[in-house]
């Protein structure tokens, strides 16, 4: 039992490392700040099957990860670098914080795919875990698969209940998809990448006083084209 349970999790580090060490060589923090903007950007206009324009209206906050990685041997593993933006109350949107998406799962799965992920944040229980050292979707979270199309209700269970709601795309798909088991946290690297020194998520969200970086310029028109200020 033991060199079983050991040799799974020999293979869950086999999958999650390269995944990790991948994703961190793939891009500079200015590539995911331009993959971001475009990902909202299709995601909202996906034809019938975009995120509700009400939804994004009313989302205090906004979660993009672009090219999320998930590949299985066994073990599955998925590992993605985004970022998290909020509204300020009458000055639009915040900075963008870098943040980190990792999970696994185990189950008979093998191969590797890429997708692109949407995180709405519905209430102030979720900015708060936004804030947190890491969080978990589904435990410390509440986190439900989205509605899409331009006329889905914002009226059900799921917005009514959720703290988030999650949207995927992979190989040209969209769909609402639940993140359960996902953990999210600031991405630390990035943050001191694009503001040039060492600072929390909490300030870049909440704090007021940090300017988004020339870098975040196309993520910021994409937020103001697709949810303007408030």
């Amino acid at each position: 039992m033991r060199t079983t349970l050991l040799t799974i999790l020999a293979a869950g580090s086999v999958v999650f490392s390269p995944l990790a060490i991948a994703a961190d060589k793939e891009s500079s923090a200015a590539d995911r700040l331009d993959a971001s903007a475009e990902v909202l950007t299709d995601m909202m206009h996906a034809a019938d099957k975009g995120i509700p324009q009400d939804l994004m209206n009313k989302a205090q906050c906004v979660v993009v990860v672009p090219n999320m990685k998930k590949a299985g041997f066994i073990f599955g593993a998925k590992y993605g670098r985004g970022y998290a933006v909020c509204r300020r109350r009458g000055a639009g949107w915040s900075a963008p914080a870098g943040m980190r998406i990792e999970g696994g799962s185990f189950g008979l799965q093998i191969g590797g795919s890429e997708s692109d992920v949407v995180v709405l944040v519905n209430a102030d229980s979720g900015l708060k875990h936004l804030l947190e050292d890491k969080f978990t979707l589904g435990a410390d979270a509440t986190v439900a698969a989205g509605p899409v199309g331009r006329d889905a209700s914002a009226e059900t269970d799921a917005q009514l209940h959720a703290e988030m709601l999650s949207y995927s795309r992979s190989r040209g798909a969209f769909a609402g998809l639940a993140l359960e088991g996902a953990t999210l946290r600031p991405d630390k690297d990035a943050n001191k990448e694009l503001y040039g020194r060492e600072i929390a998520n909490r300030e870049i969200l909440v704090g007021g006083a940090i300017k988004a970086p020339p870098a975040a310029a196309k993520l910021e028109r994409a937020l103001n084209r697709e949810s303007p200020r408030k």
